[in-house]
């Protein structure tokens, strides 16, 4: 399950509501209520408290929207491929492209540090409802957001003052029902250990892709540092190299990223009419204008890829939830759902009618949205300049009164993430922005005040081609500069990506005010009603929303049928081989047809469980009732991109790739035999 394209900006101002009780399988559970009773009542086993803290401590969330989990004493972390990209584009050259040959170090000290990366994990998890609720208190519209801002930020400070080693998160659950602060262990250093090729992760490509059978090694190994040393990480999950058992218990565990299962009709409505077809429109014309521009050289064919992998991938969720949102029997049920619920609730003076204030807010973002959606331009290097003039702006004021994301907590990412020196590619940036310039003034027309406070007098292309070709945003030292300057040296400058971003400004600082007053507000007072009608007709026994913070899941090894066949639980390594065509993007990798002879054909590759997931659990460790990693999940077949909305145990699933299969790689295909030795604990 790829991430989404690291440039292409996505405005999703929705708030998740609360969701029914929970059937099955289903479920993205958060660590502190982690329904015991019911997975003893389905499979007559359930972990106890001490496993789960075991878990909890070896799982990891990577920045760049991934999940990852420790597998060794010293530092090293699982992951997929997909998640390692922009660290092996950012380190690759024409001379040594580490995406098209992969990456295997012989010693650590050839393991090279990932721009940006950083890892974090778990240490506590605190209830602050009651703290953030009181500071709202009858607060309305954008004073409700405001002082639910103010007291996150201060909540993170007194929970970690040391920032260094620390940070800390507020998160809203429920739709505002609850919130609860999350504490993590941080590692700033975080380097790369292993990678293969990318044609073996990307065996079958886009087609594919959210589909199974599968036959992909989307595996790789990092490793956390820290004063230059490895990390001493006592508690990691062991590691497994064996075939999965038809059947058997599997747990999920790692940072779903999104899910909107809790949305009103309304807000359901909104998306299947506006955003997500939208959205389908904006990437298709991505995609075919990068593919134009890479088929120029084969430069830019090897610099492009893994943007391309990413907004194709974009391109598969978004319209996979347009089938989802149009399917009437799929939101027949949620309908239904929702309509049980105003039932149940009905007469409740407390309750009133919040379903109601969420579809007058839905009604006045219609109009916002559209301004909000195109006030950011995507591009790496304005990217640059945004976060400069924002954060310089935020930081010169009281931590209790920044915008979300620029909180004392946030800010050492966000200037490591800044700061970090990584190549940018220019015509890559370039065709970023052009696109997203000329999308702004189809959508929203050249009259617009908007557009021509962005454009003036010049086109999409001509303001790419100037800004780029002049800006010293991808010089690292510069931006050090500005940052250390603060406010006054962003002011002064006259970079012309600075200068676009301070212009900029002010809008976008309206525009989310006005989503703050007429939407955000609004739900936040409606969602934490709905999350009190919800506790009180069904109880505990519902999960929230996925918000990229850690949850486990919990389910089975088990295929599925499909159009009237029975779809296998897994693959064989050997299968990759009568697969193949020759022709891109089903040839073989070039270490798989070097050490066919070696290969054992009989390796359980890519398997499936009824795990509940999304995007964000790519890499996510799936282990077993031992609490033994034995894979680690990667995609969801095509059915899972409705799981967005809603899950159904019958067709969603979770597709991983096998310890049978990595261990097979690192000791036959692409050979790392320190690595391997360190995996089974020699």
């Amino acid at each position: 399950m790829r991430r989404f394209a690291r440039s292409a900006t996505l405005f999703t101002a929705v708030a998740a509501l609360p969701l029914a009780a929970a059937r099955a399988d289903e479920g993205m559970w958060t660590f502190d209520a982690f329904p015991t009773a019911r997975m003893q009542a389905d499979y007559g086993w359930a972990p106890d408290q001490a496993w789960l803290d075991r878990v909890r401590g070896a799982a990891v969330r990577l920045t760049g929207g991934c999940s990852a989990s420790f597998v060794s004493d010293s530092g090293l972390i699982l992951t997929n491929h997909h998640c390692v990209a922009p660290c092996l584009q950012d380190l690759s050259s024409a001379s040594k492209d580490y995406l098209k040959s992969g990456y295997t170090t012989r010693a650590r000290s050839e393991e090279q540090l990932c721009p940006g990366q950083q890892a974090e994990v778990v240490s506590a998890i605190r209830d602050v409802t009651g703290d953030v609720k009181s500071a709202i208190g009858s607060a309305t519209g954008g004073a409700a957001v405001k002082a639910r801002t103010a007291a996150a930020a201060t909540i993170e400070k007194a929970g970690c003052p040391d920032t260094a080693t620390t940070r800390c998160q507020v998160v809203s659950l429920y739709g505002g029902g609850q919130y609860k602060l999350y504490t993590y262990r941080k590692y700033s250093d975080v380097r790369i250990v292993w990678a293969p090729e990318s044609r073996a992760p990307q065996f079958g490509g886009d087609p594919d892709n959210f589909n199974f059978p599968r036959y992909s090694m989307d595996a790789s190994f990092l490793r956390a540092y820290e004063n230059g040393k490895p990390v001493t990480t006592p508690q990691h999950l062991k590691w497994v190299a064996r075939a999965p058992v038809e059947g058997e218990a599997t747990f999920v565990v790692g940072n779903p990223g999104s899910t909107q299962r809790g949305l009103t009709t309304e807000q359901l409505a909104f998306q299947r009419e506006v955003t997500a077809p939208l959205n389908v429109a904006l990437f298709s014309e991505l995609r075919g204008r990068l593919i134009t521009a890479m088929a120029q050289s084969p430069a830019r064919a090897r610099e492009g890829k893994e943007e391309l992998d990413g907004i194709e991938n974009s391109l598969k969720v978004y319209i996979g939830r347009v089938k989802a949102l149009s399917d009437p029997a799929f939101m027949g049920k949620i309908a239904a759902a929702e309509a049980d619920l105003k039932a149940k609730s009905a007469g409740n003076a407390a309750i009133g009618n919040p379903w109601g204030d969420v579809a007058t807010a839905v009604t006045a973002f219609r109009d916002i949205y559209l301004p909000a959606r195109f006030v950011t331009p995507s591009s790496d290097l304005y990217g640059y300049a945004h976060t400069l003039v924002r954060a310089t702006a935020e930081r010169a004021k009281p931590n209790g009164e920044r915008l979300p994301g620029f909180s004392d907590s946030a800010l050492p990412l966000l200037e490591k993430q800044l700061l970090d020196a990584r190549p940018i590619t220019p015509w890559l940036d370039r065709l970023m922005l052009e696109w997203s310039l000329s999308k702004a003034r189809e959508y929203l027309g050249p009259d617009d005040a908007q557009i021509k406070l962005m454009l003036g007098k010049e086109s999409p292309e001509g303001m790419a081609a100037r800004l780029v070709s002049t800006t010293r945003m991808a010089d690292p030292a510069y931006r050090k500069q500005l940052w250390q300057g603060g406010k006054a040296a962003v002011d002064a400058s006259k970079d012309p990506m600075i200068v676009l971003a301070r212009k900029l400004d002010g809008r976008e600082r309206e525009l989310q005010a006005l989503i703050d007053e007429r939407y955000s507000g609004p739900l936040t007072v409606a969602g934490a009603k709905i999350a009190d009608a919800r506790f009180a007709a069904y109880g505990d026994a519902n999960y929230p929303d996925a918000t990229f913070t850690l949850r486990i899941s919990y389910g089975k090894v088990m295929g599925w049928t499909q159009r009237g066949k029975l779809v296998p639980s897994r693959t064989l390594i050997g299968g990759t081989f009568d697969r193949a065509t020759g022709s891109d993007p089903f040839d073989l990798p070039t270490a798989f047809v070097t050490n066919r002879a070696r290969i054992d054909s009989s390796k359980t590759y890519n398997f499936v469980t009824t795990n509940d997931i999304i995007g964000g659990n790519s890499g996510s460790p799936v282990i077993d009732k031992n609490g033994a990693v034995i894979g680690a999940a990667f995609d969801g077949n095509i059915d899972s991109l409705g799981g967005n909305y809603g899950y159904d145990g019958t067709l969603n699933r979770t597709v991983v790739v096998s310890t049978d299969a990595i261990q097979e790689a690192l000791e036959k295909i692409y050979p790392a035999p320190a690595l391997a030795a360190e995996l089974r604990g020699r």
